[in-house]
């Protein structure tokens, strides 16, 4: 039981990579093949924490290597949709570049002031991975961007800057910090530091 969790978080990361080979190499008729691989990625994200805190297993080292393995987990579906479509991709390169300098700012952030990357899991950052599942739906299975992809864009950005407030407020490093409020009121003292509302 202790092990699942690390199992499927290794399930996703291999995910990532077959996603990567599918679209690289096998093109638009591997389609079906990368959405049913998307979303057998997120019923892994979705049922590693919960196994996790299952079995109480939920630690620093387990939330901290799920959260670096969604990060590629989520660049491979980026990359494997730019590889059936390009001209897409690159059609709505203001709103990538938007995101990538976003990703790249929390990563600056919590580096310079804690020494480690940002492990949040905040629930403004889940609300983004929903928003991220829709627009790779449309993407890669209709090849089209539109309203999901904004969304996307939008929660996108309002997560990230939630993820930066949260590591400007906390006082020390922390995983699973559900809002920037919450974050704020670890800081002050009023809640405990170890959160368990979120996976």
């Amino acid at each position: 039981m202790k092990n699942i969790p690390y199992l499927l978080i290794l399930s996703r990361f291999i995910t990532a990579f077959v996603i990567l080979y599918l679209g690289y190499y096998v093109g638009e008729s591997a389609t079906k093949y990368i959405l049913a691989l998307m979303y057998f990625g997120i019923l892994t994200d979705i049922f590693d924490g919960i196994i996790a805190r299952k079995a109480g297993i939920s630690s620093e080292k387990l939330r901290r290597l799920d959260s670096q393995t969604d990060l590629i987990f989520w660049l491979s579906l980026g990359f494997a949709s730019y590889f059936l479509n390009p001209e897409l991709i690159i059609g709505e390169w203001h709103g990538i570049l938007l995101i990538f300098i976003m990703e790249a700012l929390c990563y600056v952030v919590s580096i310079w002031k804690f020494g480690k990357e940002t492990c949040t899991h905040a629930f403004l950052s889940k609300m983004w991975g929903l928003s991220l599942l829709l627009a790779f739906t449309y993407l890669i299975g209709f090849q089209e961007a539109g309203w999901a992809f904004n969304l996307a864009i939008i929660l996108g950005l309002i997560s990230h800057v939630d993820v930066i407030l949260i590591i400007l407020f906390l006082a020390q490093w922390q995983y699973d910090v559900p809002s920037c409020y919450h974050a704020l009121k670890i800081r002050n003292g009023k809640q405990r530091k170890k959160s368990i509302f979120f996976n």
